[in-house]
């Protein structure tokens, strides 16, 4: 069982997360300053990172774990994968899926770095 981070504004969002991945350990952020904060205080193994949210966004809070942690794991998870993805790309997130998404396609996505992690 591994930590993961999900850092969404929507909550309906981060109860689909932890339903997918009920055999690990899902630790809720419900945007991107706390998401930072909770990173910080934990250092879960992968955060899953919403885009657009109020206040801080996913870009910038990815930034923020990444000065934290070079060698965190953040993957996207975002509705806007087409038009902002790519920004969540160049500051350094390992992925991104997007919304809607499957468990099956969440659980491909993540688990070669949990395999990383857990190793």
């Amino acid at each position: 069982m591994i930590r993961i981070l999900v850092v969404d504004d929507d909550e309906s969002i981060r109860e689909i997360v932890k339903i997918m991945l009920k055999d690990h350990e899902v630790i809720e952020a419900t945007n991107g300053l706390e998401g930072v904060k909770i990173y910080e205080s934990i250092k879960p193994e992968v955060v899953l990172m919403d885009i657009n949210m109020p206040g801080m966004d996913g870009v910038e809070a990815t930034k923020q774990i990444l000065e934290i942690d070079p060698n965190a794991i953040v993957i996207g998870l975002t509705a806007f994968a087409r038009s902002r993805g790519k920004e969540l790309l160049e500051v350094g997130a390992k992925g991104i899926i997007e919304k809607p998404f499957t468990r099956k396609s969440l659980r491909e996505l993540i688990e070669p770095f949990i395999a990383k992690t857990v190793i």
